[in-house]
């Protein structure tokens, strides 16, 4: 018999799952993705910016897993035969704004924390005394602290302040005192429970990493014309039928699989399924589960998000700026501003018409959502003067901008939070899955692999079914 499944939720993981079902079930199967919004891609999404593509999301991906493997973003650009459209940026480096100085980020750091503290003295002054062997590891089997709570502990504040926050907050716009090490630095969490210093850990991670990475792979990749070029092939690929614009508002069981409640409460329309793929936001995933999976839901409404805020600008021809490929601000330097692209010397396909010069900058961390309740053109003009006062240079108007608002956009892990996964994962009935940034990690990698393992779970079930 015919089989119908439904992905709710068409970002990158919903996508992920759609093209995984296709791969997995017979070609009658029917996919239908619905997505509330009028378009496809959730955080992916691409623009135009002093007439080039510009990102309005995500800019790139990671090209290696956290063990070094290929990653899942990799592999789904190979399987929709986009391989030959991989753009790499230019080695050219990065710095950190300190101070009202732009110093250099140092090289050999996991995410910021130095498996050689000498490395990082140009910007950082560690303690050298407290990353002592106590004759055992550093935590227990399967313990988790917050990145921040480890690392001040090892090797002091400055570490933390002026080079783990900014990395970190440069992903998840938050602060290492609040995240997760299990979520966000996993290889450091799981060689810390073997290595008896933050130094060992470190340095295990960074040569498990290399021995497994494939020699001369870039760290980072883009696509040609635009992160929405993975959405529209992933979306073709999968043969979905795919429904925009209508919300689903209920999720109930039938005798034999699904019951989707869709459209405004005054006229519901009704859809059954075989199986869910649910990869929407943790909130509207509660809401969602709250009758079927009360247990799931309760377990993964606690999520906290931060807000945040991109802004583009395309300068003049000839503008100058640091011969970097951007920077980032820790927390501490009290900015609106947290990390900002060069963009044009960063991708050098993306050099525009009349050689125009973009900037990309990151507004917003977690906690701050009041800093950005202002209307456009004044977040756009508190960017403009705070990129002029971190370059050191007094920056022309620019010709076109754009401002892009995340409301919400990026999950805060907390320490503990891949046990309460487990108990997502543990309470949800056979024949619906969960997917997402909710769950697995920021990062298109971590988005795919979430959505892939999502259908995978529902695949199962349909076989056994059947």
């Amino acid at each position: 018999m015919r089989k119908r499944v439904a992905i709710i939720g068409g970002g990158v993981a919903g996508l992920a799952a759609a093209v995984r079902l296709r791969d997995l079930t017979p070609p009658s199967t029917e996919l239908i993705v619905y997505e509330q919004s009028g378009a496809l891609g959730g955080k992916l999404r691409t623009g135009r910016l002093g007439g080039v593509t510009a990102e309005r999301g995500a800019e790139s991906f990671l090209m290696s897993a956290p063990d070094g493997s290929e990653s899942a973003a990799l592999a789904l650009v190979r399987r929709l035969d986009l391989e030959d459209e991989l753009r790499h940026p230019a080695a050219i480096p990065a710095a950190l704004a300190i101070g009202g100085d732009l110093a250099r980020i140092p090289g050999g750091t996991l995410i910021g924390v130095p498996g050689n503290l000498a490395q990082v003295s140009s910007v950082a002054e560690p303690a050298t005394d407290r990353d002592r062997d106590e004759g055992r590891p550093l935590l227990a089997a399967g313990e988790d602290v917050a990145v921040g709570e480890l690392v001040r502990g090892r090797y002091g504040d400055q570490v933390v302040d002026r080079l783990v926050d900014p990395l970190l907050g440069g992903v998840y716009a938050g602060r290492a005192d609040q995240l997760s090490l299990a979520v966000t630095i996993p290889q450091l969490a799981r060689t810390a429970r073997v290595e008896h210093t933050l130094q060992a850990a470190v340095q295990t991670a960074q040569a498990e990493a290399a021995a497994r990475r494939a020699p001369g792979r870039p760290v980072f990749g883009a696509l040609d014309g635009g992160m929405s070029r993975l959405v529209a092939a992933a979306a073709a690929a999968s043969g979905a039928r795919i429904s925009l614009g209508l919300p689903v508002r209920e999720v109930g069981r039938t005798r034999d699989g699904w019951r989707l409640v869709l459209g405004a409460a005054p006229a519901p329309q009704i859809d059954e399924v075989d199986a869910v793929v649910l990869a929407v936001p943790s909130r509207a995933a509660a809401k969602l589960l709250t009758g079927v999976a009360p247990e799931a839901a309760e377990a993964v409404g606690v999520l906290d998000y931060a807000s945040v805020a991109l802004v583009g600008m395309a300068f003049p021809a000839g503008t100058e700026l640091p011969e970097l490929s951007g920077f980032l601000v820790p927390p501490s330097e009290d900015t609106l501003v947290k990390a900002a692209t060069f963009v044009t010397r960063k991708w050098s396909h993306l050099a525009g018409p009349g050689d125009r010069v973009l900037v990309r900058a990151s507004l917003g961390r977690a906690g701050e959502a009041g800093r950005l309740q202002f209307d456009d053109a004044v977040l756009l003009e508190r960017a403009h003067r705070e990129l002029s006062e971190l370059t050191g240079r007094p920056l022309p108007a620019p010709e076109e901008t754009f401002l892009q608002r995340w409301g919400g956009g990026l999950p805060q892990y907390t320490p503990g939070h891949l046990d309460r996964v487990a108990r997502v994962r543990g309470a949800l009935p056979a024949g619906l899955a969960m997917a997402g940034a909710s769950l697995d990690g920021v990062g298109i990698p971590a988005c795919v692999a979430s959505g892939e393992r999502a259908a995978e779970d529902v695949h199962k079930v349909l076989e056994e079914a059947a």
